[in-house]
């Protein structure tokens, strides 16, 4: 795929779009040797005064050395949703074009293609919620843009063989976004290795999970430099906080911290699924490569609500495609994984 290729895939009416531009991007001088007279901004001091930096440069560039990317292949959004959101915004023409999901999957794909006027098919998984890859390459319409594909995937936990994923990769003339929400936990390398490769591949992570930052609201697209161009035309010009910023850049620093904890997590979830095996109510407990899993149990409502009785709150899953009577339930810290475990033989009794 070239570059050529890439721009006839963009709604022509974004290619004409110029990115908003800060008079802060025409100079290279330290910020704080100038005066700045250009924004408008309340001059005194307490820390959050000024705007972010629109382009995020630190960040990105302590993100590019993290991943072993370039700056210019890095795209920043306020959480994955709004890089779902404005790379559907980007490619997809409304009432034309359509992406493509494989349910049960990530709720948000469909919801950003329904706000977008976008029709979104869907090539559910099989039974063992693995990916059909004949069947979706065979369903793709002429006008098809973006297949998604979360990895692992949610809400089933599982992770997809690469084989499989590479083939939709060589096969599909659009976009394949690879969301790696989860890849912290997951034991097989990422996808953006293959991104020099392969320019429709897209790539979305998330620092909300095995980073901790949930609250700060920020995801990473990786893709080819000319997606990347494409989405910076449509971008809002201060999209990331000060805030959100400088908690990114200080967890950058803690990556050994993180490590601990993933790692944490994974054996907590080992032993909270051997504690388990014996719930009688249990009917099969799901392979998981992420920081949660999914069990079936023999009513999934009744059991959503005895544990909401007992003050643990878990995903009720039962309504997603050939999901009936599961839950999806997140590794806690070992005191709320023993609570988890002592509810559920005490609702054995219920």
């Amino acid at each position: 795929m070239t570059k050529k290729d890439i721009f006839s895939l963009a709604r022509k009416e974004i290619l004409k779009l110029v990115p908003y531009s800060s008079a802060r991007d025409d100079f290279t001088s330290d910020e704080k040797k100038m005066i700045m007279m250009d924004a408008n901004e309340n001059p005194f001091e307490n820390g959050l005064n000024r705007y972010p930096d629109p382009m995020q440069l630190k960040l990105k560039q302590r993100i590019a050395e993290l991943k072993q990317i370039n700056t210019n292949q890095i795209y920043l959004g306020n959480g994955s949703d709004d890089i779902i959101n404005q790379l559907i915004i980007a490619f997809c023409r409304p009432k034309i074009d359509s992406i493509l999901t494989c349910p049960p999957t990530f709720g948000m794909y469909e919801v950003h293609a329904n706000l977008n006027l976008i029709k979104c098919l869907k090539v559910p998984l099989n039974k063992n919620f693995e990916l059909e890859e004949e069947a979706i390459l065979s369903s793709i319409e002429k006008n098809t843009k973006i297949i998604f594909i979360p990895n692992p995937n949610n809400p089933t936990g599982n992770a997809f063989p690469n084989t499989k994923i590479k083939k939709l990769i060589d096969n599909f003339n659009g976009f394949i976004l690879i969301d790696e929400a989860y890849f912290e936990f997951n034991k097989r390398d990422s996808f953006m290795s293959m991104i020099p490769k392969h320019k429709n591949l897209v790539v979305l992570q998330t620092f909300s999970k095995g980073q901790g930052l949930a609250g700060a609201r920020l995801g990473a697209c990786f893709a080819n430099k000319y997606i990347v161009e494409i989405l910076n035309k449509i971008k809002a010009p201060y999209n990331i906080n000060s805030l959100t910023i400088n908690a990114v850049l200080t967890k950058l620093e803690e990556q050994g911290i993180v490590y601990q904890q993933v790692n944490e997590i994974i054996e907590e979830k080992n032993r909270l699924l051997n504690e388990i095996e014996d719930v009688k109510f249990i009917k099969k407990i799901y392979k998981s490569d992420a920081n949660f899993f999914m069990i079936r149990v023999d009513n999934g409502n009744k059991r959503y609500q005895q544990l909401l009785d007992l003050g643990i709150v878990v995903r009720n899953t039962s309504n997603y495609h050939n999901c009936k009577n599961t839950l999806r339930i997140t590794i806690g810290k070992k005191d709320e994984n023993n609570a988890l475990i002592s509810s559920l033989y005490k609702m054995e009794d219920i």
